[in-house]
């Protein structure tokens, strides 16, 4: 018998906005450039936030898509750092 609760995957909380790793260099410069911004400018997140997809290394670039109270949908991006 155990005290410690069960291991929580908390990519899958229905409060956790969908992280995505945009694998595609053309759709990475777009975004760069409607910001324009480089991608060391990007906000940051570490390779160890468990929200992070697995597959995510650093040097990538994550699309967060949140809801928002003030449009349907928030998307914003980090860097994927150590």
């Amino acid at each position: 018998f155990s005290t410690h609760s069960p291991m929580v995957d908390v990519s899958q909380h229905k409060l956790v906005p969908e992280h995505t790793v945009l694998d595609d260099p053309d759709r990475v410069d777009e975004v760069l450039a409607e910001y324009n911004v480089s991608k060391t400018n990007l906000p940051k997140i570490k390779t160890s936030d468990p929200a992070l997809p697995d597959e995510a290394e650093v040097g990538d670039v994550i699309e967060i898509v949140r809801d928002s109270r003030t449009t349907d949908q928030a998307t914003v991006y980090r860097l994927v750092v150590e």
